[in-house]
């Protein structure tokens, strides 16, 4: 359980951060700058929220779960794989939560039209906030595997956010009419 009685610690005023293990880094380090990406999709999927709070169940519990799971994500990767005895079992992403996305996934898609084009970012507010949730996932999803290039971590983190920006676009197609209100992509129009 987390604790936290006092929220400025002044720890990190020469420009550090503890990791879980204990260790320091800067940051700037590619481990703290990935999970604070991770974060960043947390606090977009806070917006979509916004509107589908009260309005759309089925997808806000996909979104309060997917919520919860980047939580468990940003601690996955604030620890690294150490032979250090930590006192306590890191948490880590599981397949599992990686298969939830993929039902989720497949549960929105079912209703949607195959796609013709591209979509643009748009149709809906709740659309386009999935949009940008999407695209800081993708962000998130490149600095784990350049992560992955110089520090070992977990592959169910990577498979996560693959998955998770799938969801998101599946959700934003979903959310716009089932697809009727997309804005597609059409090629050339404007030359």
């Amino acid at each position: 359980m987390v604790v936290l009685n006092k929220i400025y610690t002044k720890t990190g005023d020469d420009g550090t951060t503890a990791l879980g293990t204990g260790e320091r880094r800067p940051k700037n380090d590619l481990r703290v700058e990935t999970y604070g990406t991770v974060d960043e999709t947390n606090s977009v999927v806070g917006l979509v929220r916004l509107h589908t709070t009260g309005h759309l169940p089925e997808v806000d519990a996909v979104l309060n779960r997917v919520q919860n799971d980047l939580f468990d994500l940003g601690a996955d990767l604030a620890t690294p794989e150490s032979d250090k005895d930590l006192g306590y079992e890191p948490l880590r992403m599981t397949p599992q939560q990686v298969s939830a996305l993929e039902e989720a996934i497949d549960t929105f898609n079912a209703d949607l039209q195959p796609l013709r084009s591209f979509v643009l970012p748009g149709g809906s507010a709740a659309s386009a906030h999935l949009h940008l949730a999407r695209t800081v996932a993708r962000r998130a999803e490149r600095l784990m595997v350049h992560l992955s290039e110089v520090e070992k971590i977990n592959s169910c983190a990577v498979q996560y956010m693959n998955r998770l920006s799938d969801l998101f676009f599946v959700l934003s197609r979903f959310l716009n009419a089932k697809g009727e209100d997309d804005v597609l992509w059409v090629p050339g129009k404007n030359r």
